[in-house]
């Protein structure tokens, strides 16, 4: 009897009721946990940055994770995106809307310039809020966003409109 094979999308947990009742939340945390299907992943990410990019950009939290392995695989720098109040120099911040208020992030005003061809990584597409304004950012500092990738996008919730003009890839769709 064969081997089964194990998918690096076997470790997505699902968690009813998290963080408030009604929602299923996708739990990233065990396939980080199992070293090769951390690393099936960010293989999988890789084969989709094309190589004008010179720069990742990982957006706070998870994609701060993702972000800087594939960056370290493909010898790429990496830049963070983060949320107000965290970043030490000189920043540009964007106010973006939630399901259930607003938000801020923030790059440093020198992370980027005119030139740069970045990959925007985050680990979930949702409403694509937080995609969008960081979009906005790169732009922002004459940067030029080559793709947005995310590990699993929620398609009910149809993000990738908020990011009209950009190549998004998700690397498993949830209904």
């Amino acid at each position: 009897m064969g081997k089964s094979v194990v998918r690096w999308q076997d470790f997505i947990r699902d968690v009813p009721d998290f963080p408030k009742p009604g929602i299923l939340f996708k739990d990233i945390t065990p396939m980080l946990a199992d070293g090769q299907s951390f690393a099936a992943v960010i293989e999988e990410m890789a084969a989709l940055v094309g190589p004008e990019v010179d720069t990742i950009v990982g957006v706070e939290s998870r994609g701060f994770i993702f972000g800087a392995a594939l960056a370290q695989k493909l010898g790429l720098g990496l830049v963070t995106v983060r949320k107000p109040g965290k970043l030490p120099a000189q920043t540009h911040s964007v106010e973006y809307e939630l399901e259930y208020g607003m938000d801020r992030l923030e790059i440093h005003r020198d992370a980027l310039s005119a030139g740069h061809h970045v990959v925007i990584v985050d680990d979930l597409l949702a409403t694509g809020g937080t995609a969008s304004a960081t979009v906005e950012l790169a732009h922002k500092l004459g940067a030029t966003v080559a793709a947005c990738l995310f590990v699993i996008e929620l398609d009910f919730l149809q993000g990738r409109k908020a990011l009209p003009e950009i190549n998004v890839y998700s690397l498993l769709h949830c209904d």
